[in-house]
């Protein structure tokens, strides 16, 4: 796997530790993450009620793509 390296100061090492701590995130994925602009997960996964069961699932993410069969495919293409 590549590495990549930057110079920063040592007051903007500290701020990216620290944001990275807040998130609970290693500093590698805080900062890839912030690079690829990865969309943050919501604090609190929304529930609601099936409309074919009436059992209390698992809602979508405001702030992803829903996910569709598609999706699946695309997620499970390169699995074994």
């Amino acid at each position: 796997m590549p590495t990549l390296t930057f110079k920063v100061t040592t007051e903007e090492a500290r701020q990216i530790r620290l944001a990275a701590r807040r998130q609970r995130l290693s500093v590698s994925e805080f900062l890839r993450r912030k690079a690829m602009d990865v969309p943050k997960a919501p604090s609190k996964i929304p529930r609601m009620t099936c409309p074919r069961t009436h059992a209390v699932i698992f809602g979508p993410c405001p702030n992803l793509p829903p996910l569709d069969s598609q999706a699946v495919r695309d997620l499970l293409g390169d699995f074994p």
